[in-house]
């Protein structure tokens, strides 16, 4: 009973996996480009930037370190900034608070990057499962034992191994993505580490005059 269930499913054809498919691609594309425009808009030079914060900082111009950083909307300029205005506090404090700015920061960089993963680690298996579907319903018009269902035997098993074909397609750029995504975000939290160890040192050096 249950394995005729199961079969009657199976005859429904793969035709709907590939349309799953399909969206799945076009869901990932959506992403990849929000993603590019995303890390592309908040890109900084680490090496300029870290420069001139640590002028602005060695001649206590808190005022224009700050506005230094709230040029850009990079995870580094906001992570830094938010210790930046609690200068006050002790460099510990000032550390803890950044940690915690990082965190946040690290979760609006992945955004979206997680369904991008899944996407590519489970697209092929989608895909398989569409050549499955249409491998069982070539098999069953075989065993109706007419010659022209054996004729069109191999030609429903080539057009059900397309699905696993484009589970591979779609799975191949977003497995890419995602690395490419997931080292910027890596590389984004490094030079936030940078610039927030560039701040912590003027502090524990005792410069804490000015405001922000």
């Amino acid at each position: 009973m249950l394995t005729h269930l199961f079969l009657q499913f199976a005859l429904i054809g793969a035709e709907w996996v590939m349309w799953v498919l399909v969206g799945l691609s076009l869901i990932s594309g959506l992403i990849m480009l929000e993603r590019i425009v995303f890390f592309a808009t908040r890109s900084i030079n680490i090496n300029k930037v870290r420069l001139q914060l640590s002028e602005f900082l060695e001649e206590n111009e808190y005022e224009k370190a700050a506005d230094l950083l709230k040029a850009s909307d990079s995870m580094e300029s906001r992570v830094v900034l938010f210790g930046m205005r609690h200068h006050e506090r002790s460099a510990e404090a000032v550390e803890d608070l950044m940690a915690g700015a990082l965190a946040t920061e690290k979760t609006r960089y992945a955004r979206f990057l997680t369904f991008l993963g899944t996407i590519g680690n489970n697209a092929p298996f989608i895909g398989l499962f569409g050549t499955v579907l249409g491998v069982i319903g070539a098999f069953s018009n075989l065993s109706e034992g007419s010659q022209e269902a054996a004729r069109q035997v191999m030609g429903s098993i080539s057009e059900a191994l397309v699905a696993t074909g484009v589970g591979l397609l779609v799975a191949i750029p977003a497995v890419i993505a995602f690395n490419a995504f997931m080292s910027r975000v890596k590389k984004s939290t490094a030079q936030t580490d940078l610039l927030g160890r560039t701040l912590l040192s003027h502090l524990r050096s005792g410069g804490r005059d000015g405001g922000v």
